[in-house]
């Protein structure tokens, strides 16, 4: 854990912190009793059910199940890793981060990188408004509809002709010279070792971070240069398969994002949102990615694919698809609208307007929708053979779906569509599991090969597989829980899903005697042998949330109920041994369970 921030400096500020402030700033509250309540923030309702205590300085929604302290609040609500959450923490009340010498340069580094982006941002703006080229650039937008408002809101500007304008403004010293090429405007020609600017004769298009830095740029040419669009390379701060264009302006133009549509280009968002579509993104240069998609869905629940209806736009939404099915889940939603040919979203939007658009985006098939139609588009489904391909490829993908209700539904859809019970089906992947995959060249060229890994359950999970789940949420809400643990290693053995994580999480609980969850999201994000248990104990908090009761009592019955468990598999494994080959220990512990039991 070596460069991390100190623990006696986390409990202090979130000691001096008052979360109800905090908290009021980005979600209205009103006094409750002795708490404050509001509308939850991270899902929709109508009746508020999220509660912040200033007894406690904690937040808790009784309807999703999300809760925390003070940086846990800033890490979901404004999408902050957590040194940057501690940061934001740490200005409120006035003090400094502690950090070592390699943090530090780090840091600087980054910080000089931000400066000098913003600084060819604004030279850009400037460019278009007062450079002897710029009509070339105004009239290209004014061509395309845009008002100065929207390209004052999106900071669009202008790289006039020539090698070396941005370098002769922001590169005047040799370290200025090192960021600009370090952060991607300025290229060096090896042969003759010098540097020349990366972006000329084009309009720029500012690519923001969820903190609203500029981190890169898009450039779309005016002249005959190639490639038509042009986007800064990957650097230390910044990562296509993670950026996208427009949604830092979505969060700053929307009071609340309930929707995002994923569409193809810079001037697809910026005219989107002049109509009043102000929740529009682009991926930069990339298909969609997992990363994508896994930050869209922290900030709203649905996502919107939007296509060209010709063949490309056609394998780009396969592309979508099988990004989408392994992170959509319960209370998330994914839809996928086809333009008519020849159009895209700024040339319709103008034809149709918001409301004709939103019509659209309202009307466009769900993610099961379009699984099924595109699935079944190129069988004979009415054959056997067309129905036995159907299936082969579409229970691989569904393998990779979360286990959900919607997963379990798209199995019974297929179950209907093909006659096949679900039985069938996990035979049918048993054997594919013990057959080795044959494609033929054109399957090979034209789909992916999924490989079949587990099997799927023909009725609800039983209850053995939620009983460590609920007590992890006990002990997550409730950490002094932990002390009324004697002995927690003889559980070890016991085969229940998450056993490993309860145990952990009790030692650690016993170890430090904490009582609020921000010290642990500490240590365990920093501890390689903790970190891999944080996603499960995010979804376990929500999906098992503590919604009333004693929690003394909750817990004591849950762990009566474990140990029962762990009795009677110990009682089993005694009895399968002969009497003859037990120990003296063994036949008095097997003289007890028996007794016991």
């Amino acid at each position: 854990m070596a460069g991390r921030i100190p623990q006696n400096f986390i409990d202090d500020l979130l000691a001096r912190v008052n979360i109800v402030d905090l908290i009021d700033g980005r979600v209205k509250l009103k006094k409750s009793g002795k708490n404050y309540s509001g509308l939850c923030p991270f899902h929709q309702e109508k009746s508020p059910s999220f509660s912040v205590s200033p007894d406690k300085q904690f937040y808790y929604c009784f309807g999703c199940g999300a809760g925390g302290n003070a940086i846990g609040f800033l890490m979901e609500y404004d999408r902050l890793d957590f040194p940057q959450a501690v940061e934001e923490v740490a200005k409120l009340v006035g003090v400094d981060v502690p950090r070592d010498e390699q943090q530090e340069q780090q840091r600087n580094e980054y910080k000089a990188q931000y400066n000098i982006l913003d600084a060819a941002a604004s030279y850009y703006q400037q460019q278009l408004k007062t450079h002897q080229h710029r009509d070339q650039a105004v009239s290209y937008l004014k061509s395309r509809g845009l008002t100065g408002k929207i390209a004052h809101i999106f900071g669009i500007g202008y790289a006039p002709p020539g090698w070396d304008n941005l370098l002769k403004v922001l590169g005047t010293t040799p370290q200025e010279q090192q960021l600009l090429e370090t952060s991607g405007m300025l290229i060096r020609h090896e042969e003759k070792d010098s540097l020349y600017d990366r972006f000329r004769e084009r309009i720029m298009f500012p690519i923001r971070d969820m903190r609203g830095r500029v981190i890169a740029f898009g450039g779309r040419v005016l002249g005959d240069d190639k490639p038509k669009y042009l986007n800064s390379p990957e650097t230390d701060t910044f990562h296509k398969s993670r950026e996208l264009y427009g949604l830092y302006e979505a969060r700053k133009l929307s009071a609340k994002l309930e929707r995002i549509i994923i569409v193809e280009g810079y001037m697809d968002v910026i005219s989107l949102a002049q109509f009043g579509i102000t929740y529009a993104v682009a991926t930069l240069g990339t298909a969609t990615t997992a990363q994508h998609l896994e930050r869209l869905f922290k900030t709203v629940p649905e996502i919107i694919f939007c296509f060209d209806g010709d063949n490309a736009g056609r394998k780009a939404a396969e592309r979508a698809l099988e990004a989408a099915l392994p992170i959509i889940k319960d209370g998330l939603q994914a839809r996928f609208l086809f333009l008519p040919e020849g159009e895209d979203p700024d040339t319709l939007i103008r034809q149709e307007s918001k409301e004709g658009f939103e019509k659209r985006l309202n009307e466009a098939p769900q993610l099961s929708d379009f699984f099924f139609r595109s699935l079944s588009e190129e069988v004979d489904m009415t054959s056997m053979d067309g129905r036995a391909r159907f299936s082969n490829q579409a229970l691989p993908l569904i393998q990779q779906m979360k286990t959900s209700l919607l997963q379990q539904m798209m199995l019974e859809k297929i179950c209907e569509v093909t006659g096949l019970t679900l039985e069938q089906i996990n035979s049918t992947i048993n054997l594919a599991q013990s057959t080795p995959s044959i494609a033929t060249p054109n399957e090979s060229a034209s789909r992916p090969t999924f490989r079949p890994q587990k099997t799927f359950p023909n009725t609800a999970p039983k209850e053995t597989a939620s009983l460590c789940s609920h007590i992890i949420s006990l002990l997550l809400h409730h950490p002094a829980l932990a002390s009324k643990v004697k002995n927690s290693e003889a559980l070890s053995s016991l085969n229940e899903p998450h056993i490993e994580l309860l145990a952990l999480l009790i030692q650690y609980l016993q170890q430090t005697q904490t009582v609020s969850l921000g010290p642990l999201l500490i240590d365990w994000r920093d501890d390689a042998n903790f970190n891999k248990h944080l996603l499960t104990l995010s979804e376990i908090s929500h999906l098992d949330p503590v919604l009333s009761g004693d929690p003394n009592q909750l817990f004591d019955e849950a762990w009566n109920k474990l140990l029962s468990r762990q009795h009677d598999s110990e009682l089993e494994k005694l009895q399968k041994k002969s009497l003859s080959t037990l120990s003296h220990d063994e036949k008095k512990r097997l003289t007890y369970l028996i007794s016991r039991k």
